[in-house]
């Protein structure tokens, strides 16, 4: 029998034709909303009763990394045993955009550029123009997809680069990257002179990088978040930023965003005014997007439908009590 899926989703132009492309043949889409004989539901928040309409539903597929706080509930009080799986096609792109950030920063490149489109060259003969980062020392907090993408990449930049993982590592060392629990972090924050945050936010996580982690990490450390405000004690950090603790911090996710399309061109991103710090890069919680969105999107979405098909193992499960 032909594996029925249902994407209800307002997917991006040209995507179901995008995803036929990489499909096993027979494999039946459908986006009709009276459809109630689906076997897969592709969709990142569905409502209760499309939860509950296939009595044929067999595993609901997240169409992006993590679960939403809503879709957690729906999921207890409608289908509570239902496996959750997601995808994690934005994984190269945001840690493309986590060194971009970290670049930024380190480099003082917002401050130079505004500085010389006034033709003020003032930058080029400060006594402190950006921070060498080679042989210093990053921690990746989070070792997932993106987690891992990032570490490899502040290795390759020079960083001596270790990742906190929740689970206990097999081994204490992979490609360079040393790996170190969670339980290790107040001791590791010690000596880190960047600080990548890659990990989803979940009860466990929700402000982890509290004011007694910011206190820990070394003077003038450089802070990139690409996860979620919610990590982060805004308060501490923006002092910690105020008075030299924090050298910098660069901010793709954050703690306040707009509530509806009318509110995109007028709201602040936090209650403290980071806007007005020169040692802080921001930007409007864009790092996993990128002008292939779309194919990498129907590309790790079609294997997992795939293995579906194939009576395969489906990738990706998702533990609704951790979040991941």
């Amino acid at each position: 029998m032909a594996l029925s899926v249902h994407l209800p989703e307002p997917w991006e132009p040209d995507f179901l034709g995008e995803l036929k492309r990489f499909l096993r043949p027979g494999i039946r889409l459908s986006s009709d909303p009276a459809q109630e004989d689906f076997r897969i539901l592709v969709a990142g928040r569905p409502e209760e009763d499309l939860l509950r309409r296939s009595p044929d539903l067999k595993a609901l597929i997240v169409p992006f990394a993590g679960i939403p706080m809503e879709t957690r509930e729906r999921l207890r009080r409608a289908r509570p045993d239902l496996p959750v799986h997601n995808l994690h096609h934005n994984a190269i792109p945001t840690a493309e955009f986590a060194i971009a950030l970290l670049m930024t920063l380190a480099k003082r490149l917002v401050p130079a550029d505004r500085d010389l489109r006034r033709g003020d060259w003032s930058c080029r003969y400060a006594p402190d123009p950006g921070l060498l980062l080679s042989e210093r020392n990053a921690t990746v907090l989070g070792f997932g997809a993106v987690g891992q993408r990032v570490a490899r990449m502040t290795h390759a930049l020079g960083l001596r680069t270790t990742a906190i993982r929740r689970s206990t590592p097999a081994v204490a060392q992979r490609d360079g990257i040393a790996l170190r629990r969670r339980e290790e972090l107040p001791e590791v924050l010690e000596t880190t002179d960047v600080l990548m945050l890659c990990l989803p936010e979940t009860a466990e996580t929700h402000g982890i990088l509290d004011r007694e982690a910011i206190g820990r990490l070394s003077p003038g450390a450089l802070l990139v978040n690409i996860s979620r405000g919610g990590l982060i004690d805004e308060a501490a950090c923006f002092e910690a930023l105020t008075s030299g603790q924090l050298g910098g911090a660069a901010f793709d996710a954050w703690w306040r965003y707009p509530e509806d399309e009318a509110s995109r061109t007028n709201t602040p991103p936090a209650a403290h005014p980071f806007w007005e710090l020169d040692n802080v890069v921001l930007s409007p919680h864009r790092g996993g997007r990128s002008d292939r969105t779309g194919h990498l999107r129907a590309l790790h979405l079609a294997g997992l439908l795939n293995a579906a098909d194939r009576k395969d193992p489906i990738p990706n499960r998702v533990s609704l009590e951790r979040g991941y």
